[in-house]
């Protein structure tokens, strides 16, 4: 058999078992992994925070809130300016 057959066939049966496995925790679980870490109980839970709200924390800058994030971590910039008063 050819290599590059060897290699596509490898390929194709690691996409099938990702599917196959995100398949099977939908079906377990009943709804999609939650990975947004504002929406995920168990990561505020132990007190995670993006990465953009860590950053204006240890900067001293406006907490995510003053930006207007709402706690949405794909909805911080981290460049923002801040509010004018």
């Amino acid at each position: 058999m050819a290599n590059w057959l060897i290699v596509f066939l490898c390929a194709l049966g690691a996409v099938l078992l990702f599917v196959i496995g995100m398949s099977l925790t939908l079906m377990i679980k009943g709804h999609d992994i939650d990975s947004e870490i504002a929406t995920n109980k168990n990561m505020q839970r132990l007190g995670i925070r993006c990465a953009v709200q860590e950053t204006r924390s240890d900067d001293g800058t406006a907490d995510c809130a003053d930006a207007g994030c709402s706690g949405n971590c794909s909805a911080c910039d981290i460049h923002a300016e801040e509010p004018t008063r």
